[in-house]
């Protein structure tokens, strides 16, 4: 047997590490800033060259409001903007299809109370024939009566899934009781089952040649434009768009009651309450608004504000509940109607339905105490932080980009907008915030709309004071 092998220690050699990162200097970064300029049809561009965008966005803006819809034929915006893609004078709808298809491309349109938008993305080497199938659908479409009477069909068919849902439900009976019964407001954006079955393929038509043109619309185009010469693209299709050149239809004044009171929908035998609490405030026009986005963000705009840090973590009550501002309708003062806009200011969430009385009741008391105490620096500064320093993020595609562009102009804002509104964020304080939200949702001047199982909640309700109860059938 041999003697064993004696081993000796060796110095470890020393390991190179790679220095650790370091992050580098913050880099400057401001909203896009459109260049603004007009074809000859008449039809205004925002363009904004997004170096890297490859899937080029474009929004167009059609001034087609709610507003305008014959009496009796609600809907029929929502069923001519479906059909805007069922085919032109060129392609059936099955080849339209197709032809979209080939492009890389996608193509959607809604029509809300400002009017219609029509959306389209598609990589930037095929912008060219894509814009040429959005202007076709712009210029000459078919709306075939058998289209027309599917997307009828179609619509049908939604509304009573959006009748059973109750954030939907809720958003219809808050709307109806903000409202007069006379607004276009007051009655559900997309029709009810009576008015859309009464629209056929003529009412498409005549709302589509009254309102439908390139002297009142604004296309929006953003994103990476190298090696593509827009201006010929433009010139070879939405240039070759022609119509009216009449004025669009103006807005009617907004007329609101944001007297304090509750409507319960009744569902018996739910096991949930949805809540749904508004009125009527400042939209964008109004010097108030940054204070008021802050404000309501640091009310109920993120998991740690005060309503979810009471209603959630502290109470347990709910998943979430947010507040929030969204503009309904706004025009600029210097607009020829004047300023005839508003935002709708809401607090939205889910409780079960034993819960439904002591969250509202505390609730109240989170509005109380705001008006009574104020917002903390802390709350404001969180705040500010989550607005403005994501903002890079936010719009980091062209689709966003182009949508709030569009929101701009169908709102009539300056194209440099939505880049003084992180300034004017940053510089606003905590006492301002709070002077917006309480003003944004005083406790004797909200509607409240319960979804829910009446039998169980309308007397406790009663008893909590915040207006008077009265229950509807859903």
């Amino acid at each position: 047997m041999s003697d064993a092998t004696t081993h000796t220690d060796s110095p470890v050699s020393a390991m190179d590490f790679h220095p650790q990162p370091q992050g580098g200097a913050p880099k400057p970064w401001a909203f896009p800033a459109p260049e603004r300029s007009q074809l000859p049809n008449g039809l205004t561009l925002l363009t904004s060259h997004r170096p890297g965008q490859q899937v080029v966005a474009v929004e167009i803006n059609l001034v087609a409001p709610l507003d305008a819809e014959p009496e009796g034929l609600d809907g029929v915006a929502t069923i001519m903007a479906r059909a805007l893609s069922e085919g032109t004078d060129t392609h059936d709808a099955e080849e339209f299809a197709a032809e979209l298809e080939r492009c890389g491309a996608t193509l959607d349109a809604h029509a809300d109370h400002p009017g219609v938008r029509v959306s389209l993305e598609v990589p930037a080497s095929r912008l060219t024939r894509a814009l040429g199938l959005l202007a076709d659908a712009l210029r000459a479409p078919a709306f075939p009566e058998s289209e027309v009477e599917r997307l009828v069909r179609n619509r049908l068919d939604e509304i009573p899934h959006e009748l059973a849902n109750p954030a939907r439900r809720a958003a219809m009976a808050l709307s109806k009781e903000l409202f007069p019964a006379t607004a276009r407001m007051s009655r559900p954006r997309q029709g009810t089952e009576e008015t859309v079955a009464r629209i056929d393929a003529a009412a498409v038509r005549a709302y589509y040649d009254a309102h439908v043109r390139p002297a009142t619309a604004t296309a929006v185009i953003v994103g990476d434009f190298t090696g593509v010469d827009l201006a010929a693209a433009l010139a070879d299709t939405l240039g070759a768009w022609s119509g009216s050149t009449a004025e669009p239809v103006k807005a009617a004044p907004i007329v609101a009651d944001d007297t304090g009171r509750v409507v319960i929908v009744d569902r018996p035998g739910a096991v949930q309450t949805q809540l749904l609490i508004g009125r009527i405030g400042a939209d964008r026009h109004d010097r108030v608004w940054p204070a008021q986005v802050l404000g309501t963000y640091c009310l109920g705009g993120t998991l740690t504000s005060r309503l979810d840090r009471v209603l959630r973590e502290e109470k347990g009550y709910t998943y979430g509940v947010r507040a929030f501002g969204q503009v309904l309708r706004s025009t600029s003062p210097a607009s020829p109607e004047g300023a005839t806009g508003a935002a709708l200011l809401a607090i939205s969430g889910s409780v079960d339905t034993g819960s439904t009385v002591p969250a509202l009741d505390d609730l109240w008391k989170v509005l109380r105490t705001l008006a009574a105490e104020g917002l903390t620096d802390e709350e404001r500064d969180v705040a500010v932080q989550n607005l403005v320093g994501v903002a890079p993020l936010k719009y980091e595609t062209a689709a966003a980009v182009a949508g709030t562009l569009a929101d701009q102009v169908e709102q009539q804002l300056p194209d440099d907008f939505q880049a003084q509104l992180y300034a004017r964020l940053a510089e606003t304080g905590t006492v301002e915030a709070t002077a917006a939200a309480v003003n944004a949702f005083p406790v004797d001047r909200l509607v409240t709309v319960l979804v829910g199982d009446a039998a169980q909640i309308a007397e406790p309700v009663k008893a909590l004071g915040i207006g008077e109860v009265t229950v509807v059938s859903s």
